[in-house]
């Protein structure tokens, strides 16, 4: 029933998007197939290939979580008409295909290997000429193999993962909507194993941690670097400034411990929001460049990607498409913010100027503050087709319930690129705890545009005792007009997350906190 709705949907985009480019190469069209797990487990396949003699290039695509393999017949049509061999499947435990899922895991990478083996003796794919490709969980799938298996030798990892731990619990503050939307899926597409099941329940009962994370760093690219280092695959990697699911500083990192031929690209969208329109088989920014990738890559193609830049950003308040060497080059200098006294009227202390010390400011943890990150998938998908973030009016911040520090009007562009971090100093009245930092960009008329956020949390910690945090916030390319004020929010509670707070705690911040801006 499942693939016959797919069927369905195929024909129909089929019939509405797929115009046949009049330089368009002969194909020997679909065939559906089945491969066999090296543990009898059966997945489904579908295969595409130009009717050209010889060997041919050729491209694995294992689909996204809660998806099948007819995900990406767009561009394995344009793939293959392009003189590739094209082969998606999905992976054990989904849809038709038999097994539990595996998250990645072990018997996933070995269902890879085992697809390649039968890509290369059933097809006319060249053995040395693999690339595998995917989106979000095909993403994971695809770099996690290429450390396995040498025969990939180029990778387009789109809205994916390269650190599965800190897209679980990045600032040890466990992700709410976004694991509810993994497992609702999981629940009504696939079938899940007890390993993934009990996994679960540890995570949501907020126990057995250390089993949970150690679950989570098997399924990380990250854990794998040296081999994949060994292995030397081309990484292309492309996401969105406001992926909620796997957010970006993860890639940035990675990337940055490449050893081989790599590229970097985000824009603004929240998790596959970037390259979704490519799925239908429309012109992608995204798409393009997996397509360019894979044409110096693995066809040999000279055009030019593999001498350009290779840190690509797209801004979120418009512009010009900058290119970098590296991520350090995407910033020149680093602004730091001081957060001053709070004024004991208005309930707003100064950012900016030299962090000074000797004051303080209690903030209850009572009820949520109207500074919130927004919805998973939708307010960052939203704000890639409208430009317009997720916004706040800053007089109606509880001053109760969060910190406030605003900065002076700016009188030329603060143009940010980077991560920004803040450093805050506070002493909490509970051995638990979670704070929420919020960039804002203010106009006026005090309405802020949500530029980036983050969470961090404290378990088990000694009470009534000063801490420090620095919250690295998630990496943002983002203009502030002159005429703006910065505007940094601190409060307790969003629906994003599993916040730690207990009823009547609080924390009073106090000096020697900042926020470090990187800037250009």
């Amino acid at each position: 029933m499942r693939r016959s709705l797919s069927l369905l949907a195929v024909a129909v985009l089929a019939a509405t998007t797929w115009a046949v480019p009049a330089q368009a190469a002969p194909t020997t069209g679909f065939r559906f197939i089945d491969i066999a797990a090296p543990d009898g487990v059966v997945l489904k396949a579908n295969v595409i290939e130009p009717t050209s003699p010889g060997r041919h290039p050729a491209v694995v695509f294992p689909s996204s979580w809660g998806l099948n393999d007819l995900e990406y017949v767009a561009q394995a049509r344009a793939l293959a008409e392009g003189g590739y061999t094209v082969l998606s499947y999905t992976p054990r435990g989904w849809w038709s295909s038999g097994g539990e899922i595996d998250t990645a895991g072990p018997k996933d990478i070995a269902d890879a290997s085992r697809v390649l083996d039968w890509l290369v003796a059933n097809t006319t794919a060249d053995a040395s000429r693999i690339g595998m490709a995917g989106v979000s969980y095909g993403a994971g799938i695809s770099l996690i193999t290429s450390a396995h298996d040498a025969r990939v030798r180029a990778v387009a990892a789109l809205s994916g993962w390269s650190d599965l731990v800190a897209s679980l619990y990045g600032g040890d503050t466990r992700r709410l909507q976004s694991s509810a939307l993994l497992v609702g899926a999981a629940a009504l597409l696939g079938d899940t194993s007890a390993e993934f099941d009990a996994v679960i329940a540890d995570f949501y009962a907020n126990r057995n941690i250390p089993g949970v994370k150690a679950f989570a760093q098997a399924r990380s690219a990250a854990a794998y670097l040296p081999a994949l280092n060994a292995n030397r695959p081309a990484v292309l990697m492309a996401s969105g400034y406001g992926d909620m699911i796997f957010p970006p500083n993860q890639l940035v990192d990675f990337h940055g411990a490449l050893a081989g031929p790599k590229r970097l690209e985000f824009a603004p969208g929240d998790h596959a929001i970037p390259e979704l329109t490519g799925l239908a088989g429309l012109d992608n920014h995204v798409w393009t460049s997996v397509r360019r990738w894979f044409d110096r890559h693995l066809s040999g193609i000279a055009n030019g990607i593999d001498t350009e830049p290779p840190v690509v950003l797209r801004s979120m308040t418009g512009g010009p498409v900058e290119a970098y060497p590296n991520w350090a080059a995407t910033s020149t200098t680093t602004r730091r913010y001081g957060l001053g006294e709070v004024n004991w009227l208005t309930g707003t202390g100064e950012l900016g100027g030299t962090a000074t010390t000797g004051w303080s400011r209690r903030t209850w943890f009572n009820d949520d503050t109207v500074a919130a990150g927004g919805v998973v998938l939708l307010s960052n998908g939203l704000q890639a087709l409208t430009g317009i973030p997720p916004t706040a009016w800053l007089p109606a911040v509880d001053r109760d319930n969060a910190g406030v520090w605003l900065g002076d009007t700016a009188s030329s562009t603060v143009r940010i690129r980077g991560s920004a971090t803040v450093h805050a100093r506070f002493t909490p009245t509970e051995r638990s705890g979670t704070i929420v930092a919020y960039l804002y960009d203010v106009d006026a008329l005090g309405t802020g545009r949500l530029i980036t956020h983050a969470p961090v949390s404290w378990l088990d910690a000694a009470a009534n005792t000063a801490r420090t945090a620095d919250i690295r916030m998630p990496a943002t390319s983002w203009d502030v007009p002159a005429g703006h004020r910065l505007a940094l929010v601190i409060d307790g509670h969003d629906g994003l997350y599993l916040d730690e707070n207990a009823w009547l705690g609080s924390v009073a911040f106090s000096g020697q906190s900042w926020l470090d801006l990187p800037t250009r």
